[in-house]
């Protein structure tokens, strides 16, 4: 009896094994896929909303679609982290979160507004059904999700020229952010998509088609990338069926995503140019939303684990755990930078939530708005360090992450 009492007290006692790397990359397809399923059921919320409002505009239907289209950025945001190392992803991503954008080729702009580097800068589709492209007559007399996906979208080979995704919704929704780096966001009445003589700004019924086809595009490319990351889909396969350059992809778009994009050109660069064109959710003011919940996705690709939008968690085996079998140090460092750099752009988003939105934090003088900012883009550049030393830790190649000049190559950026 005694024993069996030291078995069991034993067998209680033994460590549990390690997560394997085909463990760890199957639970991260499964959070990539999580993560998008819920962005495409927001986006449909979206869809549903948009469709509400075009049929009664009104105050309350324009805030019910903003109020939806802030939702649907949560899931979204989050699910950033699984841009860099992934092809399908990154390849896929300039359709639905592309930014800046030349909003002038969309709808109507502000007088002067304009882009001497881009034609087509204030070309306004929404008030054109013709217009020449390429040499080619364009018949955009009906808008529809394929003119927008195939004709308009980076028309010319112009990146700027973004007429799909979150970001051409924004604007359609909000209007345009005259505010500067003063308090105030973009401020389009309801009436935009009113009919017969209550219309305003003109062309309200193609404005709300324009708004209706890029919300169905928006929900269409979701779905695409929820078949991507389902079971036999070639998001899953890319990084199970090899573990090794599956963990990769995990670091690769965990510092890519922390050091240039968000670090560099999300943050840093607004701030050295004092410009709110360079911030990401410029029309609604909800940058400082944006920015935490993409360090949010850094960290939960690192744990393993995401706080889906119905309130459940799911969890699994994680970078985490592999880390920490291998190298301890590195893990506990590591841990402690990504639960630092979310505190920091929980910082930026208490300020946002308050009033103190990321246009005005950027603005010349501002010495909180700078601290603020640039603590939150020196935790995200201290953890690129500890994530790379990750990759050491577990035996990986080496990886470029994603620079940016704001943080390489400062002068470069007023040149």
């Amino acid at each position: 009896m005694r024993l069996l009492s030291t078995l069991l007290l034993t067998a209680v006692a033994a460590p549990a094994l390690a997560a394997t790397p085909e463990e760890v990359t199957t639970h991260y397809a499964d959070l990539a896929l999580a993560g998008y399923q819920d962005s495409l059921t927001t986006a449909q919320a979206l869809q549903r909303a948009v469709a509400a409002l075009i049929a009664t505009p009104s105050d309350e239907t324009l805030a019910a679609a903003k109020t939806a289209w802030l939702a649907a950025r949560v899931p979204y945001q989050q699910t950033e982290a699984f841009r860099f190392g992934n092809p399908i992803v990154d390849d896929w991503e300039g359709r639905v979160n592309a930014w800046p954008l030349d909003e002038g080729l969309i709808d109507y702009v502000s007088a002067g507004y304009g882009n001497e580097e881009n034609q087509l800068a204030t070309l306004n589709v929404v008030a054109t059904p013709t217009f020449t492209l390429s040499g080619n007559e364009i018949d955009a007399t009906a808008i529809t999700p394929a003119l927008i996906a195939e004709t308009l979208h980076e028309a010319d080979g112009i990146e700027a020229n973004v007429a799909s995704g979150y970001h051409a919704i924004e604007f359609l929704l909000w209007g345009q952010d005259l505010n500067g780096t003063e308090p105030g966001a973009g401020a389009r009445p309801f009436t935009d998509f009113a009919t017969g003589d209550a219309c305003t700004g003109g062309n309200c019924d193609r404005r709300a088609a324009y708004l209706q086809a890029a919300t169905d595009l928006l929900v269409a490319d979701l779905t695409e990338m929820v078949d991507n990351w389902d079971t036999d889909g070639p998001a899953r396969a890319a990084v199970t069926t090899d573990p090794q350059a599956g963990l990769l992809a995990m670091l690769t778009g965990m510092g890519s995503l922390s050091y240039g994009e968000l670090a560099g050109e999300r943050t840093k660069l607004g701030l050295m140019l004092n410009d709110p064109e360079e911030e990401h959710d410029c029309f609604s003011d909800n940058t400082h939303n944006s920015h935490f919940y993409d360090g949010l996705g850094i960290r939960n690709v690192y744990l393993g684990s995401y706080t889906r939008t119905d309130g459940s968690v799911l969890a699994g085996p994680s970078l985490a755990d592999l880390v920490a079998a291998a190298e301890p140090g590195v893990h506990t460092q590591l841990k402690a930078e990504l639960d630092a750099s979310v505190a920091a752009l929980q910082a930026l988003k208490d300020a946002g939530d308050s009033g103190r939105t990321f246009d005005t934090l950027i603005a010349p003088g501002n010495a909180e708005g700078e601290a603020l900012i640039m603590a939150a883009v020196n935790a995200l550049v201290t953890q690129t360090a500890s994530i790379d030393r990750a990759v050491t830790a577990l035996g990986l190649s080496k990886v470029d992450f994603e620079g940016s000049d704001s943080l390489d190559s400062p002068e470069a950026v007023f040149q």
